[in-house]
């Protein structure tokens, strides 16, 4: 294994415009595998209840998943938020219709209720501004330093009550989970060939606090979590 002290970013196989759809699924199938292990669901819906957000009286709480891919993370919020008997509005974007129509379907397959799902690029279009919680998962990592601390200042605008931000961290231990799991959990090349090249891309905490600062998040709270990612907010006053 080479050294991770530097960010190594490589082109993803997941990243491609011509990647065979069926490849694509299957590869969205297996990161919710991923993401259902690594429990960031819950860690997120935690935090939104930690910070104790309240919509207007009779207002559902609005969450916006920014760059969903197969959706499994926000769809979890829904259902974690029906158990608590907490009213939402679940809507995720993506800039590719192969994951958006993977997302809906998925998220109607586990009766996750008013989870919505439409096309937006996350780099380029204009985040909506309505939404109290603007968050996004496993994105940051796929981006240059420029391009992600642009993508931090725009949740963080757009976000009224609270921004967040989860990811992988750049550990070694992360890239033997990352090459380990991935071929335990799936059977998608997409996953084996994309996991270990996401973990080098990753940010460390010391590097995502960083961008987030440089982007104008303030009190920014960040908590590594189980097996080697993190979860980055900023309550927003």
């Amino acid at each position: 294994m080479r050294s991770l002290i530097d960010r190594d970013r490589q082109p993803e196989l997941m990243d491609q415009p011509g990647l065979d759809g069926a490849a694509h699924r299957r590869a969205l199938a297996g990161l919710g595998r991923t993401n259902s292990i690594c429990r960031v669901s819950h860690a997120i819906w935690r935090q939104i209840r930690e910070v104790n957000l309240h919509p207007a009286s009779g207002e559902r709480l609005r969450i916006l998943d920014v760059a969903a891919g197969g959706g499994d993370v926000l769809a979890g919020m829904a259902l974690l938020a029906a158990r608590d008997g907490a009213a939402v509005e679940a809507h995720g974007c993506d800039i590719s219709a192969t994951a958006i129509g993977y997302a809906q379907q998925n998220a109607a397959r586990i009766g996750a209720r008013g989870v919505e799902f439409f096309r937006l690029n996350a780099l380029e279009d204009e985040l909506p501004g309505d939404y109290d919680v603007v968050m996004c998962s496993l994105f940051l990592h796929h981006l240059v330093e420029d391009d992600a601390r642009a993508l931090l200042r725009r949740i963080g605008e757009a976000a009224r009550g609270l921004a967040a931000v989860d990811d992988l961290r750049r550990t070694r231990l992360g890239y033997l989970y990352a090459w380990v799991g991935g071929r335990l959990l799936t059977s998608s090349h997409v996953v084996h060939v994309d996991g270990p090249l996401s973990v080098r891309a990753a940010f460390t905490i010391d590097e995502a606090r960083r961008l987030a600062s440089e982007a104008g998040w303030s009190e920014i709270n960040i908590r590594p979590h189980w097996p080697q990612r993190f979860l980055m907010t900023w309550k927003k006053s």
